[in-house]
């Protein structure tokens, strides 16, 4: 130690290679930071059970179904198509002669927006990329690349499944418009509508594994939260919001321009109270 403070070279010497230790130990590559914890094993081997279930189910169905007939259920399930058309449907003369067509008409206008809401709140959050081998598909929204639930499946289950809940009230459509279907009256035209409609609804769903679009998961949650839409838009909504509307828009009016007396007010109430809550 002595010989290095006589020695102002050697000691020269120590600082440099002091610096030169003290650089390279910070020049070296840091340890990478630990890997994410791993999902627990049962959600992964759910995961990958889906994965490959879905792989099969498509690879299998190519050369069964024809590709154009899958499109056609795939474009008949768009909310695309599905909104100009029950938008047109509630702004046309036709309501005016139901007034239950137009209850059903605005619980349908109306679950479809909250299915909206839920499908693309759920796809933000769980961000499941969709199948490697999905082709061919026009993504109108950011929220689409995600496959995790089905908004298809969501949507037609949600239809089918408000047509059948509502079934009484069908058939009392049907009788106002004097429509029966396929030469049936009554009810039996309702149960082939409901035939219809959820036969519709099925086969779209199933449609979007053998598209490539979805897992069989995906669908199976979709389905599942538009049988829970429907359920609260036809049990919760039904008879509370739509009264309302009609209440404060139509007979608060009908009221002050034709100035009929309290009695007669209330009948109106009542009575179209008693046909909404059917």
């Amino acid at each position: 130690m002595g010989l290095d403070i006589l020695n102002p070279k050697i000691t020269v010497c120590n600082h440099r290679l002091y610096g030169q230790s003290e650089q390279s130990a910070m020049d070296s590559p840091q340890p990478p930071p630990p890997p994410p914890l791993p999902p627990s094993s049962l959600l992964h081997n759910l995961i990958t059970f889906d994965t490959k279930l879905s792989l099969s189910i498509y690879t299998l169905t190519q050369p069964i179904f024809p590709r154009f007939f899958l499109k056609l259920l795939e474009i008949s399930g768009d909310g695309r198509l599905f909104f100009p058309i029950i938008l047109s449907v509630l702004l046309s003369p036709l309501p005016s002669t139901s007034p239950i067509l137009f209850t059903v008409l605005v619980n349908l206008l109306i679950g479809s927006v909250l299915d909206l809401i839920i499908i693309g709140t759920v796809k933000h959050l769980v961000r499941r990329h969709r199948p490697v081998y999905n082709k061919h598909m026009f993504l109108t929204f950011a929220v689409d690349h995600w496959s995790f639930p089905s908004g298809h499946a969501s949507r037609v289950c949600f239809i089918a499944s408000v047509i059948y809940f509502s079934s009484d009230l069908v058939s009392d459509i049907l009788g106002q418009l004097e429509v029966d279907l396929v030469g049936f009256g009554g009810y039996e035209s309702v149960r082939w509508l409901n035939f219809g409609v959820v036969g519709w609804a099925c086969a779209t769903s199933v449609s979007r594994v053998l598209l490539g679009r979805h897992f069989v998961f995906d669908v199976a949650a979709g389905a599942g939260l538009g049988v829970l839409n429907a359920l609260f838009v036809v049990n919760v909504l039904n008879c509370k919001m739509f009264f309302l509307v009609f209440q404060f828009l139509v007979v608060d009016q009908l009221f002050t321009l034709i100035h009929t007396d309290i009695g007669t007010y209330v009948d109106l109430f009542q009575l179209f109270k008693g046909q909404l809550c059917k």
